[in-house]
């Protein structure tokens, strides 16, 4: 008795210790491309073999985009390679479209945006919050190369000074 106790003990540190909230996939590319106006956590409905390789932390978000079809919010191209041991009946299709969980409230908003405003959602991070899937999508509008170059240049500049106070602060220039 007292040895089970045990081990419901250490398999529950251990579940605590590699969090609930787990990031599984982020879309470093989109903050390039895009700026980012409103976010938005999102379900998602998944098969049983797609939230098993996503707890394995594969997925890919790079390509994929968020539409409104028939009052439905809908995520494209995201790519979920199959579980290793998903076969036949238990695989899935790794990019099929897969539906988002949003009020009919928020869907409208989205859908009233994007429509009056050349706008695009995006899926910008994949995580687990309390065992369930998450995405957190981005209303973004996408950023012309003028303002690529501009932001690269910013972020350049700040990397500059702050190098310039550490050395300072350092003692390095007197």
């Amino acid at each position: 008795m007292a040895r089970a106790k045990k081990q419901i003990a250490k398999r529950v540190a251990a579940r605590e210790e590699r969090g609930s909230d787990r990031t599984v996939a982020t879309n470093r590319r989109a903050r390039r491309e895009y700026e980012f106006i409103d976010t938005l956590e999102a379900g998602i409905v998944l098969q049983g073999s797609e939230v098993k390789s996503l707890r394995e932390g594969k997925a890919q978000l790079s390509e994929a985009y968020a539409r409104v079809d028939d009052g439905e919010m809908w995520l494209f191209q995201m790519h979920i390679p199959p579980w290793r041991f998903a076969t036949g009946f238990g695989a899935h299709d790794p990019d099929r479209k897969r539906k988002l969980l949003l009020h009919r409230g928020q869907i409208d908003e989205l859908l009233g945006k994007t429509q009056q405003q050349s706008l695009t959602i995006i899926p910008v991070k994949l995580y687990f919050k309390d065992g369930k899937a998450k995405v957190e999508i981005a209303l973004a509008k996408g950023r012309r190369l003028y303002d690529k170059r501009n932001l690269i240049m910013a972020r350049d500049a700040e990397r500059e000074a702050a190098r310039a106070t550490k050395e300072i602060n350092r003692g390095g220039w007197a």
